[in-house]
């Protein structure tokens, strides 16, 4: 009997003893999770900080490159990721600007900067009064609006200045001065400018939401500053003693057009003359840059009526001679440089009739 007992004890403590054990290992494992988590959330959280510099803009409005995707990436890491990326957000809608402030430009004076540097621009195709921006889809991918919230007054920006204008897909864009504020994409870092000038109507902000200031000492040669969507970017004016388009003798190619400059003219064998359309875009545009538009009455040895111009997808104007867009080459590097004719046979320097040139 008392055998007995003792063996009806020892099986009791031996059951306690899993009990206890059972516990003990389910409080480890909980006590482990919280750690492994706080890594997670943590490595959530770095992600959307590296993906703040504006040199990937040159693949935005995909969705790997857009602001809305990179937020989306982030939503579960930090509540600020989340409000960065509303559930309807466009391919035209950028990022906040931050704190704008002011720096100086060596050739452009006081410029206006988002909180990392970057430089803001205004379009002349748009109104300030009131506010309406004239750049959307393709033209909003290349030219990002900046978007209000989120975006303060800082250094050198009076707060008064800064308002919003409603865009044509209900985002709220930020404006200065009245006029739609937007970055460019070809800016790949801080302080560059390389929008100032595209297509004769785009141009760095200053302070008081005008054009920068060597925008405006040489504002005889693009549109004028006054508002208004329906108003048409006005010819470049000749260069002082020269026209706009003349033609000069190649010793290979014979009789070419070029610009004021002197620099080379060229067509691009893909592009259609009816309708008439430039298929040279993005990094081929930084290759082969678009002339502006010209005054008719301003060329000499090509006959008036085969001058026009033609709008880009970015809203500015480019010449055309002879129904077909024409461009100068960045291989060119002084006046009658012609390296340009007959790249990947597709680029022709152009004859005073409009058409490619023969020689090579």
């Amino acid at each position: 009997m008392l055998t007995k007992r003792y063996g009806l004890a020892g099986l009791c403590v031996l059951l306690v003893g899993l009990v206890v054990m059972a516990l003990w290992g389910s409080m480890s494992s909980s006590a482990k999770t919280p750690s492994g988590s706080g890594q997670l959330v943590g490595a959530q959280d770095a992600a959307p900080a590296g993906g703040g510099s504006y040199g990937s803009y040159g693949s935005y409005g995909s969705s790997g490159g857009s602001p809305s995707a990179g937020a989306s990436a982030g939503a579960g890491a930090s509540a600020g990721a989340s409000a960065g990326s509303s559930a309807g957000a466009s391919a035209g809608e950028g990022k906040a600007g931050g704190a704008l402030t002011v720096r100086t430009d060596a050739k452009l004076g006081m410029v206006v900067t988002d909180s990392e540097g970057f430089t803001l621009y205004r379009f002349d195709k748009d109104m300030a009064k009131p506010p309406m921006s004239n750049c959307n889809d393709g033209c909003a991918k290349t030219w990002p609006p900046v978007a209000k919230e989120g975006s303060t007054a800082g250094t050198g920006i009076e707060a008064g200045m800064l308002g919003e204008v409603t865009r044509a897909d209900g985002t709220k864009q930020l404006t200065l001065g009245g006029w739609p504020v937007y970055r460019y994409a070809q800016d790949s870092a801080a302080g560059d400018t390389k929008g100032q000038g595209v297509g004769g109507v785009w141009f760095a902000l200053a302070p008081d939401g005008k054009k920068a200031a060597a925008a405006a000492a040489g504002a005889s040669a693009y549109p004028s500053e006054t508002a208004g969507a329906a108003s048409k970017p006005q010819p470049a004016q000749p260069a002082p003693g020269g026209a706009q388009v003349s033609v000069t003798t190649n010793a290979q190619l014979g009789q070419i057009v070029v610009d004021a400059q002197g620099m080379t003219l060229y067509q691009y064998a893909k592009d259609p003359s009816w309708p008439m359309k430039s298929m040279c875009e993005g990094q081929c545009a930084m290759t082969w840059k678009p002339a502006p538009a010209v005054d008719p009455s301003q060329v000499k040895g090509v006959d008036p009526k085969l001058i026009g111009k033609m709008q880009r997808s970015d809203g500015s104007w480019q010449l055309s001679i002879n129904c077909k867009p024409v461009y100068t080459f960045a291989g060119d590097k002084a006046p009658g440089d012609a390296n340009g004719n007959g790249k990947d046979n597709l680029w022709s320097a152009v004859n005073p009739a409009g058409k490619p040139v023969t020689g090579k």
